[in-house]
């Protein structure tokens, strides 16, 4: 043990797992300050082992937890602060992934399915054509969510229907479900010798398995979609005691925070009053407006969703959701699949090389289009093209894409809402990129807040952590002014129009691109096919020209 004054130094300390798609983070944040006094982060895989499927590996993420909560530590002593003071922890989470596991031998009984996997579509497409009307929000009563591959009740039937060792582990009473925070707490409170099987409000909204209202496993909507809720975690507040650190490293240390990532965002920009909002640029985009206590359903697109509920008797606090596929990953698969950037920070620098017109749209719908849209037949498309374009032209149309997309939440939540925004927060790695801030600002036509401080997912969940029942340790008012920088627009509202209307042409040149019996052809059934189309039109072409002749 470190025998310093580091606690008279800093007070108590708060760690943060902050678990995104691409990497996991153990920040220590002073809960008097709200300082970040050190963290370390380990990168995790994905892979795509078909189209349209998205795969981690739950012990890759485990144990890159297990290493940044090591390595932090060994951060903390070196800067001579006793690992100690940490006196709580929280988890934010990519939401939507799901695990199962055997509790018995706590090793998963598939990869985690990725938030943006779409193999569940023709479950989908099966579902809608025996309700009326094909109607996709026929669920969002009971759940708030439309019926869509991109939440986790899908996933799991995936899963039910098509993995044998699944299907075993639920007849032998031995499957555990849980998205990403639940598998974290289970193995950190000790997994097989007595872990806890529990989620919070905010990641059992996005199963569509949880009724909003009475924030419990719905029989309706398990009777739905045949999940059996004996594999399911029990569902907490997003701030309270849930268990204890089994860990070596940090053991006794309760965890008592968890949220989300998206509303771990929301708390952590501190917009805990109604008609606040947030917009986090990361691998997507994510846009939360606090409704407060009052459940709104959206007539245009977006979710309801649990913003947070800070306590077992605390308030249950809503939100209107609006959710874009591809954001920071479109920027990511310019550089990977076409080359034309050698890494993801050289967008900035390219882009203002260009002038702020730009006629070449790109919808990047590799996934669908999620909110306002939700239409799973979109495909990317890339339109205006000229001999003049150039690399610059694209990368700055993929940027102004995500700023397009932000904007059709925006009018979608001014829809619902009646109001319009006086500014808009922001948060996430892509907020890095100045111009695309000023992008954002020119796009909707408000001013666009960047906090100066960029870890605030991991801040929310460090806050729910150190307000908890029996923790009661932050210190940080949630009125302080936060240190930002702000983007005006700088283009007329003429010019703004312009600029949206073009991106709506593309919206609807996307659409209807995917034709479902051909997708679920092989290549050698497509060539054949092919082939014998040619044959059939060569052969007609044959029989036109000899009765023309013959009649010559």
């Amino acid at each position: 043990m470190i025998k310093n004054d580091s606690m008279n130094r800093y007070g108590p300390l708060i760690g943060a797992i902050d678990e995104g798609t691409s990497s996991v983070k153990f920040l220590v944040f002073a809960a008097n300050t709200a300082e970040v006094l050190t963290y370390h982060q380990v990168p995790i895989a994905i892979s795509c082992p078909k189209e349209g499927w998205v795969e981690q590996d739950p012990q890759e993420i485990l144990t890159a937890t297990r290493e940044c909560l090591n390595q932090t530590v060994y951060n903390l002593e070196q800067l001579k602060i006793d690992p100690l003071d940490i006196v709580a922890i929280g988890i934010t989470n990519q939401r939507e992934t799901v695990v199962v596991w055997d509790p018995v031998t706590g090793k998963p009984l598939y990869n985690a399915i990725g938030w943006m996997d779409m193999r569940s579509t023709g479950i989908v497409e099966n579902i809608l054509k025996n309700i009326r009307n094909h109607n996709k929000d026929y669920l969002k009563p009971l759940c708030g969510l439309p019926i869509s591959p991109y939440f986790s009740a899908l996933k799991l039937k995936w899963l039910l229907e098509n993995v044998p060792n699944v299907q075993d582990a639920v007849q032998r009473k031995r499957c555990m479900f849980g998205t990403i925070d639940s598998w974290l707490i289970w193995n950190l409170t000790g997994g097989i010798n007595g872990g806890v099987h529990t989620t919070d409000v905010t990641n059992a909204s996005r199963t569509m398995l949880m009724n909003i209202r009475t924030l419990e496993w719905d029989s309706t909507l398990l009777h739905f979609f045949n999940i059996p809720q004996d594999i399911l975690p029990a569902i907490k507040s997003s701030s309270e005691i849930y268990g204890h650190v089994q860990d070596d490293i940090l053991q006794g240390v309760p965890i008592s925070g968890c949220l989300g990532d998206q509303q771990s965002a929301l708390v952590g920009q501190m917009c805990l009053q109604r008609g606040q909002a947030k917009s986090t640029y990361s691998t997507g985009c994510f846009l939360l407006y606090n409704t407060g206590t009052t459940i709104v359903d959206s007539s245009n697109g977006l979710l309801t969703t649990i913003a947070y509920k800070l306590g077992t008797n605390a308030p249950t606090v809503y939100a209107l959701e609006g959710s874009v596929a591809s954001a920071g990953g479109v920027i990511q698969w310019l550089k990977d699949n076409l080359g034309l950037l050698s890494d993801v920070k050289e967008s900035e620098s390219i882009v203002e090389q260009i002038p702020f017109e730009n006629h070449v749209t790109f919808v990047p719908a590799f996934a669908g289009l999620y909110a306002p849209y939700w239409r799973q037949d979109a495909q990317s498309v890339i339109c205006g093209i000229t001999e003049k374009t150039t690399n610059a032209h694209i990368i700055k149309a993929a940027l102004q894409a995500v700023c397009f997309q932000v904007r059709d939440i925006l009018e979608a939540m001014k829809e619902d809402t009646g109001l319009t925004l006086s500014k808009l927060l922001v948060d996430g790695a892509m907020t890095d990129n100045s111009l695309l801030m000023q992008m954002q600002a020119d796009i909707y036509g408000i001013p666009i807040v960047r906090p100066l401080m960029c870890e605030t997912t991991a801040l929310g969940v460090a806050i729910a952590a150190g307000s908890a029942e029996g923790i009661r340790k932050w210190g940080v008012k949630s009125n302080a002014p936060v240190p930002s920088d702000i983007f005006l627009p700088s283009i007329t509202e003429d010019e703004r129009d312009i600029l949206y209307s073009q991106w709506k042409m593309g919206i609807a040149r996307s659409l209807n691109w995917k034709l479902p019996l051909i997708n679920r052809r092989s290549n050698h059934d497509i060539h054949r096919a092919t082939a014998s189309g040619m044959f059939m039109i060569g052969t007609i072409i044959l029989l036109v020209v000899a009765k023309y002749r013959s009649s010559q």
